[in-house]
């Protein structure tokens, strides 16, 4: 609600109008002087009788009716004198006060200069010319109305230019412009938008950092409006207002970086959590921002012991030059050592290009040279009472430093994370436990005579889930080699956790039960597992493999609702070993049904691949085209004279491909391996495999034709509907 009382004392002429006719119902002194003939309670249309005065009536609609601020000149009579003897700025704009919708009328008088010869009224022909002039040119009651020549030179016609924004820096001086004072990022941006007002092609509305009187390194967001005044075509000079927009300006860009901020809350792990973070803040608060993570933030660091850092993520603003990588013993400077051991953000400044060495490591140093910085800040992430990371964040490019309330909004935006920073914290060792926990079961496989045996497990490149594969190769009391594959439903530690019991009590049960077959081993398993634990769906193959006479290996294998194994002879195309029944549920399922088990041949040269469903399932296709891929790649990769892990290699995704977990084992009868050396072949890949060759793999399928003879169709009800229900259940 508009309160005109604050208007008593003001040296701008004010005036409260109300009603379609704008009825004058207060006013100030200033404004009794100008218009001593307009009384209180007169309408406009009485009391502004002159032609010269037509433009402000129309000023008086536009903002009554459009509700559109206007600004104009215009010449009138005044209590003084007679027509055309005054020229002045006239101010209409829209407000709410007690009396309903209002228009605040503000006048000034113009210098002589500008109203005498300059103006008169044979020079506006056009009685909406100096209204078109300003037309949309707008903004809250101004703390100052300014004048411009061309050549530069800056007067005030309302308030004064020192006052505004606690005393802003202008050109006082001919040779300067406004230019001189604005920041420099917004040097760019803003002398284009006074282009285009200059040209006509749009109005001068700007927040724009300006700088201080005084203080070269300093300033202040301001509110500039402004528009050319042409006279005959010719450019006569600009009229605009400032006004301080600092609080509006910080509360508005707190609001924006918080919100950014904010989206850590979804972050996976705390590379993702920081780069959020940093994207947040550059480049409105710094022109680069790094973040540090301790590699030992529990421990208490003694004042001899180096601080050592790895660097968790970057964001840079255009322009600035790349980081340099930095070595697994990269350790931070002074600076870094004292925000540690203070828990206190510090901010250095210094010319451009010439950081203090003695604080900062010495790449770090060479860097900020190249990028030409001018400040750097630390600012300690802590979290649970412990420095966890450090932000450092740098003004680069010759830019001014962060003044006190960029320092502070920068160290807000940080401490808005700290509760998403201690879920990823927590997250993370979460994880960490889970995966030494998963890997610790992943044994390398047994050196078997007659037979050769590799086994691999990558984990999905692109999540922070936990995944619940597993694989288990022993030799069992009589000879033969038991084989093991499954999966738990979940991506957490309670599913690692199951996935150990469920492995751990399939492997005991499988020795225990000696020359029994896999069904009757797997049916043990699953009561046990419904009997003692509450364990989540879990899909498992299990099959045991004994040598036979002529190089052979006798197969015998029962499946539970997971992908079916895949055989590779050494001369005939892979096809996917499927029983002649309905395949069998997962466990956990139904307790004590019946499961089936179906026997196969291996002969010398051929190979068993068993696998997890992160191998053959791809989101948004069916499972049926994994499959299929797969065996593609099998066909193609397919040569009984290269390493079995080779082979395996080349069926692995690329890791940019990789949604989810992968684990293979895989068994190949060899009859010229000879009685154990070491031990079988064992890899767990984190990244692209080792020795995988140029081209290999899926991207080399997808250039060959396909297989010679068709797979064989699954059953009905075969397995590619029991996949789906599994997945059902996952999802579920």
């Amino acid at each position: 609600m508009f309160e005109f009382e604050s208007f008593e004392e003001a040296t701008v002429a004010a005036a409260l109008l109300t009603g379609p006719r704008h009825r004058l119902v207060q006013c100030n002194r200033a404004f009794r002087a100008l218009f001593g003939f307009w009384r209180c309670g007169q309408e406009a249309g009485v009391a502004l009788a002159g032609s010269g005065l037509r433009p402000v009536l129309r000023a008086l609609d536009r903002a009554g009716t459009d509700r559109s601020p206007a600004l104009l000149d215009a010449a009138g009579v005044t209590a003084q004198g007679p027509p055309g003897h005054r020229f002045w700025v006239v101010s209409c704009l829209p407000v709410t006060s007690r009396h309903g919708a209002s228009v605040l009328l503000l006048a000034v008088r113009a210098p002589d200069e500008l109203g005498g010869t300059a103006v008169r009224p044979a020079d506006t022909a056009d009685p909406n010319a100096d209204l078109a002039r300003y037309e949309a040119l707008h903004s809250a009651v101004p703390q100052v109305v300014w004048r411009m020549t061309p050549q530069g030179e800056v007067s005030a016609l309302v308030g004064s230019l020192g006052e505004t924004g606690g005393g802003l820096w202008h050109p006082s001086q001919p040779a300067l412009s406004w230019m001189d004072a604005v920041h420099p990022k917004d040097r760019d941006w803003f002398a284009g938008q006074w282009a285009a007002t200059a040209r006509g092609d749009a109005l001068l509305d700007a927040v724009v950092r300006i700088r201080r009187a005084g203080n070269p390194v300093r300033y202040r967001h301001v509110k500039i409006i402004a528009v050319p005044v042409l006279r005959r075509g010719e450019l006569y000079e600009w009229i605009g207002t400032v006004a301080d927009a600092e609080d509006q300006w910080r509360q508005q860009t707190r609001d924006r970086l918080l919100k950014r901020a904010s989206a850590t809350a979804s972050a996976r792990d705390l590379r993702e959590a920081f780069a959020t973070t940093a994207s947040a803040v550059v480049p409105d608060l710094v022109d680069a921002f790094v973040v540090f993570q301790l590699r030992h933030p529990e421990h208490t660091r003694s004042g001899a012991e180096a601080l050592n850092a790895t660097r968790a993520r970057t964001a840079l603003a255009a322009g600035v030059p790349p980081l340099p990588p930095i070595t697994d013993d990269f350790t931070l400077g002074a600076l870094a050592e004292t925000v540690v051991d203070s828990r206190r953000t510090k901010l250095v400044t210094f010319p451009p290009g010439e950081p203090p060495k003695a604080l900062v490591s010495e790449p770090s140093a060479d860097w900020m040279v190249q990028a030409r910085a001018t400040s750097l800040a630390i600012v300690p992430v802590v979290v649970d009472e412990r420095t966890v990371a450090l932000a450092a964040a740098a003004t680069c490019l010759g830019n001014p430093p962060p003044d006190d309330s960029e320092l502070r909004l920068l160290e807000e935006v940080l401490h808005s994370v700290r509760g998403p920073l201690r879920r990823a914290l927590e997250l993370q060792s979460v994880r960490h436990t889970a995966l030494v926990l998963q890997r610790s079961f992943l044994t390398t496989p047994p050196h078997v005579d007659g037979a050769e045996l590799a086994a691999v497990y990558q984990p999905a490149s692109a999540t922070a889930e936990i995944g619940g594969d597993w694989y288990d190769a022993i030799v069992l009391p009589d000879g033969a080699v038991a084989l093991s594959i499954g999966d738990i439903a979940g991506h957490d530690l309670d599913a690692a956790t199951q996935m150990t019991k469920a492995s751990s009590m399939l492997r005991a049960l499988a020795y225990a039960d000696g020359p029994a077959d896999p069904a009757h081993t797997l049916s043990r398993l699953d009561h046990v597992l419904q009997g003692v634990s509450t364990a989540p769906l879990i899909t498992a193959l299990h099959t045991e493999l004994r040598p036979t006479a002529n190089r052979a290996w006798s197969v015998t294998l029962s499946n539970a609702g997971h992908p079916p194994p895949l055989l590779i002879p050494a001369d005939g195309p892979p096809r996917y070993l499927h029983g002649p029944l309905t395949p069998d549920p997962p466990l956990c399922v139904a307790p004590d049904m019946e499961r089936h088990h179906s026997h196969h041949e291996l002969t010398d040269g051929d190979t068993l691949l068993l696998y997890t469903d992160g191998l053959v399932e791809v989101a948004g296709t069916d499972i049926s085209d994994g499959l299929q891929r797969l065996a593609d790649q099998a066909n193609l990769a397919r040569n009984p004279d290269i390493p079995l892990t080779e082979l395996v290699n080349a069926l692995l995704p690329l890791p940019h491909e990789r949604a989810d977990d992968v684990a293979i084992l895989a068994f190949r009868a060899d009859s010229r391996r000879q009685p154990p050396h070491g031990a079988g072949s064992h890899l767990l890949v984190e990244g692209p495999a080792p020795g995988r060759p140029a081209g290999r793999g899926r991207r080399a399928a997808s250039r060959q034709a396909p297989l010679p003879h068709p797979l064989p169709q699954p059953p009905t009800d075969g397995p590619r509907r029991a996949l789906r229900r599994v997945r059902h259940r996952r999802r579920g």
